[in-house]
């Protein structure tokens, strides 16, 4: 499939996907939603795929939403249209079955740091940096922001960083737990893809029932979860892979998983 905003490429298991707007400093537009949206699922329909990865390159994430967008909405029905879009757009890595890896160099603001906390997981080099910006330009994060990062550092630290509005460092996001892991400079990608790799040893039915049933879980109480949770593993019980996987365990070999 052919993109204008990002570039896609197969590195092994790992599907890539890169913004591609250097003009923009990769700021993000509808369009950009669009191929996030598109490309999200071309990876999903490929069972050779066990990991995406977002990234915006070598220098920069992204600098947030493009503006230019926003400032051409004229009342508040474009605007409640323009922000589901966004909100379709996290969704969409979210509810992804594969995993979903942000690779962060440079700067990630606003609009590129609520989507990078739509992946399920952040890896950050030493020099990038972390904001949501609002607070400066009279607004409101309206990308996920507000919801996605207090339930990720807590709501105490998620108030912190967008009230003051200015960006956060690497050492202060992973310890916070705002990235899961920390690397040199230029080896968020290369960290990513062996992740990414790792992950190819395990089932991918689980990673797909795992993520389903972390994401909805955390919007039910604990009793009703943890019965949910056990419903979704008695239903993968009686899958191939899980067949598959104690067989290999008790004979002491390497599981050959089909996500079946």
């Amino acid at each position: 499939m052919t993109y204008e905003t990002i570039k896609t490429d197969r590195q092994d298991a790992a599907f890539v996907i890169t913004l591609n707007r250097p003009e923009r400093r990769n700021a993000i537009s509808t369009q950009v939603m669009d191929e996030l949206v598109a490309a999200a699922a071309e990876a999903e329909a490929d069972a050779a795929v066990r990991g995406i990865i977002i990234t915006g390159g070598e220098s920069y994430f992204s600098a947030g939403a493009d503006l230019n967008d926003a400032q051409a909405l004229s009342n508040g029905v474009e605007m409640i249209r323009y922000f589901q879009k966004w909100h379709r757009t996290c969704r969409a890595l979210e509810e992804n079955e594969k995993p979903v890896l942000a690779a962060v160099e440079g700067f990630c603001m606003t609009g590129g740091c609520e989507l990078a906390l739509a992946c399920d997981l952040r890896i950050g080099s030493k020099s990038s940096s972390y904001a949501i910006t609002s607070a400066r330009i009279g607004t409101v994060a309206g990308a996920g922001g507000t919801q996605r990062l207090p339930r990720i550092v807590g709501p105490s630290k998620a108030l912190e960083i967008m009230f003051d509005a200015d960006p956060i460092g690497a050492e202060e996001a992973y310890r916070i737990g705002l990235i899961n892991k920390l690397t040199e400079d230029g080896e968020a990608l290369a960290t990513s893809l062996a992740m990414v790799e790792h992950y190819a040893t395990r089932a991918p039915l689980s990673h797909a029932f795992i993520k389903h049933t972390v994401y909805t879980g955390m919007q039910m109480d604990l009793v009703s979860s943890l019965d949910y949770e056990a419903f979704i593993a008695a239903t993968i019980y009686h899958s191939e892979d899980r067949r598959e996987g104690i067989g290999a365990f008790f004979e002491k070999r390497k599981a050959n998983f089909k996500g079946k």
